[in-house]
């Protein structure tokens, strides 16, 4: 078993029914520091979604039909923001904490101990997180998942992940292992996975191997960690 291998996304998700949310960072072979975000449904709330990019390039979800919205606390958030020079995506509301930390001056870290899972029993769905930091040829990321230390949700276990930007090498964290009731947690370390140089390709192996009545919405973005220029990719099944 080679524990360095880094898996082809696409194969590494064809065959598993429900991933739940999902979030892809690293690097592309040419240095760009990519980003992918993705969400998957199975109710019809959490169906009822679409990705919509704003004027000034942040990512948020949106309903599709706003007459079906039953519960919007947890699948209407700004999931993708910048400030500075970080770049910050995850799976939920946490987002705008992460940036109000660093306005705080605080580290990711020390943003999201203000936060913990998902409050919806007994799934307690975990909260996944990114930061990229831009501004260098050699930037870094970070992940973080908080996650219920136990099926009855009695507190909150906080794992966070840092990783230096090497070309062709991403990290791939997504809040469920499989489908099943309730939805089994993620486990262990980001899984390491191909970055290829063409986002096109990325995107296209993300989508397309995504269980297709399950997935919902898939964001990628490439960026020149120097200039902060980006090239992205969004797709909506319901647009």
């Amino acid at each position: 078993m080679n524990i360095y291998k880094a898996e082809n996304i696409g194969q590494l998700i064809h065959d598993n029914p429900y991933v739940g949310r999902g979030i892809v960072a690293g690097t592309s072979p040419d240095g760009k520091a990519a980003a992918a975000y993705f969400i998957m449904g199975r109710s019809a709330n959490s169906r009822n979604r679409i990705f919509e990019k704003t004027a000034d390039n942040e990512l948020f979800t949106r309903p599709f039909d706003e007459s079906k919205v039953q519960d919007p606390s947890l699948i209407i958030y700004a999931a993708l923001r910048s400030y500075e020079d970080k770049l910050v995506f995850t799976n939920g509301d946490q987002t705008d904490t992460v940036i109000e930390g660093f306005q705080a001056n605080k580290s990711f870290k020390e943003a999201l101990e203000s936060r913990c899972f998902e409050p919806d029993a007994p799934n307690y769905t975990p909260r996944i997180s990114a930061v990229e930091y831009l501004g260098k040829a050699d930037f870094c990321y970070e992940l973080s998942i908080l996650k219920s230390i136990d099926a009855e949700g009695s507190d909150c276990a906080r794992y966070t992940f840092s990783y230096p930007a090497k070309p062709g090498l991403g990290h791939f964290i997504h809040t469920y292992v499989t489908d099943g009731n309730p939805i089994p947690t993620f486990q262990g370390e980001p899984e390491r996975v191909e970055i290829p140089a063409d986002i096109d390709v990325f995107t296209k192996d993300l989508w397309e191997n995504l269980n297709e009545d399950n997935r919902i919405s898939l964001y990628v973005r490439y960026t020149d960690p120097v200039s902060g220029e980006f090239t992205d990719r969004l797709i909506n099944k319901y647009q």
